[in-house]
């Protein structure tokens, strides 16, 4: 009984302290937009005021070093995006036709360097025209954008559920809105850099210790299964190898080569396809320091190990930025500047509402999206293919973050211009070490709803404890930042969709100008219903299996506080354990990528545009989940009979086989 007040305190002491408004998400100090009058930083006193830094204990010392970014306006923005949602039919771009057509002039960048040199901050431009990347000290940048920076405290935040946690620290932020001289502003989209406080959480996340499974057929899984569940050795047969291929990763937290090496080696790879050499580690913005468990190194452990697998030909190139938003917005635009990986993947995000309740704040520029936009928008013009995970808390994407039990989506997910990738559970029987068995008909949305009987059968409590306790399940859903792309027009469940309303949100509070529920009801037995999009960008694209429960086994250390892992390391102070989370699916289509690019000689591209015609043709290359009700959702959407979409899983899953052949034959994919 002990052990069960203590593991439902959590969420209880979350709730409540929601309300009194004293815990809160991973959020950022970063300033508001380029010269404007209001939208002063403003300490928020609602949601998340316990983990935002609110009380300075000090200005910033004016020597502190800094690295802050300036992401310009794209030119002729709606043509790029045109061409982008087309699939670029006229061709893939070079890094100099993409500054050419849509990069800043020189002279607006020059006119920047210029302004921001007089301070004596040093800059450098990316070859992109979109990323002015500027280093100097606090006090050059108080200077040269009339602000004030303040020293915080943060706390730390515990890990939980295998993901995790934070240490705490102290971050430097100000409570002012940078300002540029007007002729400067014009072109100038975003400023991000002016705070080192950590925004982003990864998409990692292990099996609940009362719900561990036994060994059987669709546990401790490995890259091959992967391989065989979605029929990527017809790719192999082709050639798909990923010779002559570079994946790219994107990651907030450092990895270990030699750890990736004996994972690849332990799993049967042989000479250079095993080798530590095959990756290459780009310090973006200084990087992401050393490698450390409970900063998330295992999330790059992860995306490593799973890309480099499924393409075992391909070079790995690993983009390690800090965990703050200018650090995440440049290892994007450094992979899109350097145009050597020919897919790119991330496993790091954030929910909508956090952005929302940032931007509200004036805690985070109102263009932070857009910025990122832009580097994805890159990325597919010069045809490599993107992923993001969409997160791992289900329909609810912010119920582990800021913590309000709404509807919402994870960016960079959310985004028209990459592909998020959704989760799933396989079939079969997942028999568990305390709990009942449970038998999966068929591959299904992954929502740990169907746990939630089990877990109070066997422990007892209301199951409404139990599920929040385990609200966990693919994201998905609809953006309400991000409207909905072209690509996505007319395509069957778009813009419908069916739902099981297990949970319903209650108990709302008003924090930096939204109206945020902190709670829900639950109803164990929901019917089925149906709704409307609501126009905005529909996520996720494409899924595959994702749930811990029929996971996949990392090697990695393990050692995060609050979750017990790794009892028998090896000699490398490493062991196996059973992982999921969309933190796998975004880096196997990644690694999946690279095959198909070296099976068809060249690069497929930004993988929307082509796969949702493909979806709606005879003969997909998807399964569609449209199994409607309670046995196929992420704990609200399911599937609707009779249509190519479902906000819990996109398309449904790939039969990358056919992917290859529809690709072979189609018009689109120029380039490399």
């Amino acid at each position: 009984m002990a052990r069960l007040v203590q593991f439902f305190s959590r969420r209880r002491i979350l709730r409540l302290a929601l309300v009194l408004g004293v815990v809160g998400p991973l959020v950022a100090l970063a300033a508001g937009g380029v010269a404007r009058a209001g939208g002063k930083l403003a300490v928020s006193q609602g949601i998340g005021a316990a983990v935002l830094p609110n009380t300075a204990f000090g200005d910033t010392p004016s020597d502190t070093p800094e690295n802050v970014s300036f992401i310009l306006q794209a030119q002729d923005l709606g043509d790029l995006e045109d061409e982008v949602s087309a699939g670029m039919p006229r061709g893939f771009l070079s890094v100099s036709d993409f500054a050419r057509r849509y990069g800043q002039s020189q002279s607006n960048i020059a006119a920047l360097e210029s302004y921001l040199g007089h301070y004596g901050i040093s800059t450098h431009a990316m070859p992109d025209g979109l990323d002015v990347q500027a280093t100097g000290t606090a006090g050059e940048f108080d200077a040269a954008l009339s602000v004030q920076q303040h020293q915080y405290h943060y706390p730390s935040i515990p890990g939980h559920d295998g993901r995790p946690g934070r240490p705490a620290g102290v971050a430097h932020g100000t409570k002012q809105t940078p300002l540029l001289p007007r002729n400067l502003a014009r072109f100038v989209l975003a400023v991000l850099g002016l705070s080192s406080y950590p925004t982003m959480q990864s998409d990692m996340i292990g099996v609940p210790k009362q719900a561990q499974p036994k060994a059987g057929p669709n546990t401790e899984l490995l890259p091959a299964d992967f391989a065989n569940q979605y029929d990527l050795d017809p790719v192999y047969a082709a050639g798909g190898t990923g010779q002559g291929r570079t994946v790219g990763i994107v990651t907030l937290a450092s990895v270990d080569p030699s750890i990736v090496s004996d994972f690849w080696n332990d799993i049967g790879l042989t000479g250079s396809q095993a080798s530590a050499s095959r990756v290459a580690l780009d310090n973006v913005d200084g990087g992401s320091g050393p490698v450390s468990d409970d900063l998330g190194s295992g999330e790059t452990a992860i995306d490593v190990e799973q890309s480099g697998a499924l393409a075992p030909g391909a070079q790995v190139r690993v983009y390690q930025a800090p965990n703050t938003d200018n650090g995440f917005a440049d290892a994007f635009f450094q992979a899109a500047s350097d145009n050597v990986a020919d897919t790119v993947s991330t496993s790091w995000g954030e929910s909508e509402t956090v952005v929302k309740y940032l931007a509200n704040g004036g805690q985070e520029d109102p263009n932070y999206m857009q910025a990122f936009d832009e580097a994805f928008l890159e990325l597919a013009a010069q045809g490599q293919s993107t992923f993001a995970a969409s997160g791992d808390a289900g329909a609810y994407d912010d119920s582990d973050e800021l913590g309000s039990t709404d509807l919402t989506v994870d960016t960079p997910a959310s985004s028209p211009w990459i592909t998020a990738a959704g989760g799933t559970t396989l079939p079969g029987t997942i028999n568990f070490n305390t709990l009942p068995s449970v038998t999966i008909p068929s591959e299904r949305a992954w929502g740990w709803d169907y746990l939630w009987p089990l877990l109070t059968e066997t422990y007892g409590g209301p199951e409404l404890q139990w599920a929040e306790a385990e609200a966990a399940g693919d994201g998905g859903g609809y953006s309400t930042l991000e409207r909905m792309p072209s690509y996505q027009w007319g395509v069957p469940g778009t813009n419908y969709f069916s739902a099981v309303p297990y949970l319903t949100p209650i108990d709302p509070v008003v924090a930096n100008g939204l109206t945020l529920d902190t709670d829900w009801t639950l109803n164990p037995t929901p019917p089925t219903i149906h709704g409307r999009g609501t126009g905005g960008r529909a996520v996720p694209d494409v899924s595959t299996d994702a749930d811990p429960e029929t996971g996949y086994l990392v090697y990695f250390t393990f050692d995060i506080p609050g979750y017990d892992a790794c009892a028998t390391p090896d000699s490398n102070g490493a062991c196996y354990e059973q992982w999921g989370g969309t933190s796998f699916v975004a880096p196997q289509l990644n690694g999946a990528t690279a095959a198909l690019d070296s099976a068809l000689g060249r690069r497929v591209g930004f993988w929307n545009p082509s796969i949702y015609r493909f979806a709606t043709q005879w003969n997909s290359p998807f399964t569609p989940l449209d199994t409607p009700g309670t046995s196929n959702d992420n704990l609200y959407f399911t599937g609707t009979p009779g249509t190519v979409y479902n906000p819990a899983t996109g398309l449904g899953t790939p039969d990358l086989g056919k992917l290859l052949y529809d690709y072979g034959r189609s018009r689109h994919g120029f380039g490399h």
